[in-house]
């Protein structure tokens, strides 16, 4: 690779990490071809941009973003690197999740670290956390059903008061 090529990737990247507010660095060195093809498929059709570049190349593009931004990432820097963006914060994690479940609960990609939404997630005992995040959408699902909880307890009781008045009025009187 010469440097025009190296310079290419490393704005590619750039691009990407100013793009996407999540990434993922995961480790796929020990699967096969047919595997990783199968992972790329998976990541394609959940909206997850998958990319294999060298440490030192994504290492350069995030240190000429910000690096004090990303220097928690740089130790996770090592070995075969496999990147995942994404819009969503957790969809990565269940990819993966979702991924080793279907190969015989295989061990692999290793998630070394995540990005997410400003921090950093060191190690591949962080994955379980990280499929728990809510994305926006559950947070608003989640405030407005809070929200409408007590209007649709006022209006049940209000429409339990009018059956019982209506049964009231209905009732002949007793004599």
């Amino acid at each position: 690779m010469n440097k025009d090529q190296k310079n290419e990737v490393v704005e590619l990247l750039k691009s990407k990490f100013s793009q996407y507010s999540n990434f993922y660095i995961t480790n796929t060195e020990s699967l096969s071809v047919a595997q990783v093809n199968t992972l790329r498929k998976v990541c394609f059709d959940k909206q997850v941009e998958m990319k294999v570049a060298k440490n030192t190349l994504i290492r350069r593009a995030l240190e000429s973003l910000d690096s004090k931004k990303y220097e928690g990432v740089f130790d996770s820097l090592s070995g075969v690197t496999a990147l995942m963006f994404s819009d969503s914060p957790k969809e990565p994690a269940l990819i993966i999740s979702a991924f080793r479940k279907a190969n015989n609960k295989l061990e692999k990609p290793v998630l070394k670290a995540a990005f997410v939404a400003d921090e950093v997630f060191i190690g591949d005992n962080q994955l379980v956390a990280l499929t728990n995040i809510k994305t926006k959408n559950e947070l608003i699902g989640e405030v407005l059903g809070l929200l409408q909880s007590p209007a649709k307890r006022v209006i049940a009781a209000l429409l339990e008061k009018g059956k019982k008045d209506e049964v009231a009025v209905e009732a002949p009187a007793a004599e």
